[in-house]
C-alpha cells in the first residue's frame, strides 16, 4: 500500500469555496486524499510534517510566461533597471563582454530599459562598445531590439530596407537606421531560429539542443523555488517545443507546463488535426497566441488616441483587423483557445470583434477565450469581455516596473490599466500572471504588485482597481487553473485533486503588502513530492 502523507499545524487556504481554511492535508499517490482538522486527519503509520504554524496555499499557475526565455535570460547579460540606469552604462556593460567573447561572435544581453534612462540609445552608442562583434540587446518588454551597426552589417541592412508588416526600423530624421527594431522587425536581425513571419516579435534565437534543455532546467529550478507548480509559455514555436520535449524526456522537468503554439503554426496543426488541450498534466498543448498589437512598455500598443508626453505614440498593429478576425475564426472553428496579446484600446476593440464574430460563426460553449495583458480597456471593452466570456490574462508586475513611465504617457488612463476591480465588478474572470523574463516570475512579487498598484517611485496608479490578498491568490491559483482548462485537477486543495502546494514561511493573509515579497517560500509540492526545500 502507498505511503500516505500529512502536513498538519498548518494555517491552509484551498482556494476551495465551499472550505476555504484549513488546517491539515493527507496525501497519497500523488493527489489530496483529505483535507480537514489535525485531529481528523492525523493518525499512526503515516509520514508527518509539522508545519509549525506557516500558510500553505495551493501551488501557484502562471498563465503567461515565458518559460524557456526566462531560462536564456537568467544566463545572458543583464542590463535590466537598476543595474544599468543610462546610456552610458549600457555601453560599458557591452564593452566589459566585449574584451571576454571572440572577436565576430554575438554578444546577447536582455532587459534595457530606456524610458529610464531619459534619452534612447541608438546602434552608434553601442559602437563605441565594440565594432567587432554583433551586438544584439532585448528591451524589457520583450519587443525591441537594439543592435549595433556589426549586427547590421551581418544581417544586410541597410538604409534601404523596408519596414515589415507588424515592424519597424526605427530612423532618424535623415533617414538612417538607428538600430532599435520594434516588434516584427525583431526578425529581420537576430539569428533566429524559426520564420514566425508577422506573428509576434522574434525572440526566438538560433541555439542547440543542450542549450534549450539547459534553458529549461535553469527556469524550473527557479520557478520551483518561487513557488509555481504550473507555468504556461505563451509563445511557443518548434523551436521550444523541441527543447521542452527533449528536457520532458530526460525528466530534466521541474513543473506542469502548457505550451501556447504561435498562430504561425495554425496551418500546420490544422493539417493534422491537432488543437489544445492536447497531451497530459505535466506537459501539453493549451490555446493558440495570436498578437494585436504592440507593447505597452514599449510605446507600440494600439490606442485610438495617441499617447505619450506629446502624443507621440500611435501604436501599431500587427494585422488589419479583417485578418485578425480571419484567423481567429479559423482557430475558433477548429477547436483552439485563443489568447490574444492586445493592450491598447484598439488592439482590444479588433480582439473582441473577432471574438464575437467568431463565437457567432460557430457557436462553441465554454471557449474561454483569453485577452493576454489587456493592458488599457475601456469601461465598455470590460462589459465586452465579460458578456463574451473573455478572460483577462494580466501582469501587475507592469504596474510597479514601468508605472511611473505609464502615468508620464497616459495621463489619467493610465489609472486604468489593468482594472481588475472593475473587470471583477462586470463578471471578468481576472487571472494574475507575469510574464517573465519581462517583469519578475516571483508569484509573491506579482501578487503584492496586484495589491498595492504603487509604481517603482511609490506612485499610486489606479489604487482603486486593486485586488485583496484572497482575491489575488485565487487568481494566481484556481482562476488561472480555469484559463488552462484544468481547474477540476489543479488550482485549490482539495480531495481528488493533484497534491500542488506551497508552504510560506510566514502569514501570508496577514503581511502588509509590501512586505510580501520579503516571504521565504517553505517548500514547494508538486503531485505530492517534495521540489523544493527551503528549511
Amino acid at each position: 500500500m502507498s505511503q500516505r502523507r500529512v502536513l498538519f499545524n498548518g494555517s491552509i487556504y484551498t482556494a476551495d469555496p465551499d472550505r476555504a481554511w484549513t488546517q491539515a492535508i493527507a496525501i497519497r499517490d500523488g493527489g489530496i486524499e483529505a483535507v480537514g482538522s489535525d485531529g481528523s486527519i492525523r493518525r499512526s503509520g503515516t509520514e508527518e510534517i509539522d508545519l509549525g504554524g506557516r500558510t500553505v496555499v495551493p501551488g501557484f499557475i502562471d498563465a503567461h510566461n515565458h518559460y524557456l526565455a526566462t531560462g536564456e535570460m537568467l544566463a545572458q547579460i543583464d542590463v535590466k533597471y537598476p543595474t544599468v540606469t543610462s546610456v552610458d552604462d549600457l555601453v560599458a556593460v557591452i564593452a566589459r563582454a566585449a574584451t571576454t567573447t571572440p572577436v565576430g561572435e554575438w554578444i546577447h544581453a536582455t532587459g534595457f530599459d530606456h524610458a529610464k534612462y531619459g534619452e534612447t540609445p541608438t546602434r552608434w552608442d553601442l559602437d563605441k562598445a565594440t565594432g567587432e562583434h554583433p551586438v544584439a540587446v532585448l528591451h524589457v518588454s520583450g519587443h525591441y531590439v537594439l543592435v549595433n551597426s556589426a549586427a547590421l552589417a551581418a544581417r544586410n541592412l541597410s538604409d534601404d530596407t523596408p519596414d515589415p508588416q507588424g515592424g519597424k526600423l526605427v530612423r532618424d530624421d535623415r533617414g538612417r537606421i538607428t538600430g532599435l527594431c520594434l516588434d516584427a522587425a525583431m526578425g529581420l536581425i537576430i539569428p533566429t531560429a524559426v520564420d514566425i513571419g508577422s506573428h509576434g516579435p522574434n525572440f526566438h534565437v538560433e541555439a542547440t539542443l543542450e542549450d534549450l534543455v539547459a534553458a529549461v532546467n535553469r527556469a524550473g529550478r527557479a520557478f520551483v523555488a518561487a513557488g509555481l507548480t504550473t507555468v504556461c509559455d505563451a509563445q511557443v514555436t518548434s523551436r521550444e517545443l523541441r527543447g521542452y520535449r527533449e528536457a520532458y524526456r530526460r525528466g530534466d522537468w521541474w513543473v506542469r507546463t502548457a505550451c501556447m503554439p504561435l498562430s504561425h503554426q495554425l496551418d500546420e496543426y490544422g493539417t493534422i488535426g491537432l488543437a489544445g488541450p492536447f497531451g497530459n498534466d505535466e506537459f501539453w498543448i493549451g490555446a493558440m497566441k495570436f498578437y494585436a498589437d504592440g507593447s505597452l512598455i514599449g510605446g507600440t500598443a494600439a490606442f485610438w488616441e495617441p499617447y505619450g508626453e506629446h502624443g507621440e505614440f500611435g501604436g501599431s498593429l500587427f494585422w488589419e483587423e479583417d485578418e485578425l478576425r480571419s484567423m481567429i475564426m479559423e482557430a475558433h472553428s477548429q477547436g483552439w483557445q485563443v489568447g490574444v496579446h492586445a493592450q491598447g484600446d484598439r488592439a482590444i476593440d479588433a480582439t473582441l470583434d473577432a471574438i464575437e464574430a467568431a463565437g457567432l460563426a460557430h457557436p462553441r460553449p465554454d471557449a474561454r477565450h483569453r485577452i493576454e495583458h489587456a493592458g488599457c480597456p475601456t469601461p465598455n471593452q470590460v462589459q465586452r469581455m465579460a458578456d463574451l466570456g473573455v478572460i483577462a490574462v494580466n501582469q501587475p508586475g507592469y504596474l510597479y516596473d514601468s508605472g511611473d513611465e505609464f502615468l508620464e504617457r497616459l495621463g489619467d488612463r493610465a489609472h486604468m490599466i489593468q482594472p481588475f476591480r472593475a473587470e471583477l465588478d462586470a463578471g471578468v474572470k481576472v487571472v494574475l500572471s507575469s510574464d517573465s523574463d519581462v517583469a519578475s516570475y516571483r508569484p509573491l512579487d506579482t501578487i503584492s504588485a496586484a495589491l498595492r498598484r504603487k509604481t517603482f517611485k511609490g506612485l499610486d496608479i489606479g489604487s482603486d482597481q486593486s485586488l485583496d490578498i484572497e482575491e489575488a491568490v485565487r487568481a494566481h491559483t484556481i482562476d488561472a487553473a480555469y484559463a488552462l482548462f484544468v481547474e477540476d485537477r489543479l488550482g485549490s486543495i482539495e480531495p481528488g485533486k493533484h497534491a500542488d502546494l506551497v508552504v510560506i514561511d510566514g502569514d501570508l493573509f496577514d503581511t502588509p503588502s509590501e512586505e510580501i515579497p520579503n516571504l521565504p517560500i517553505w517548500m514547494t509540492v508538486i503531485g505530492g513530492k517534495v521540489v523544493y526545500d527551503g528549511a
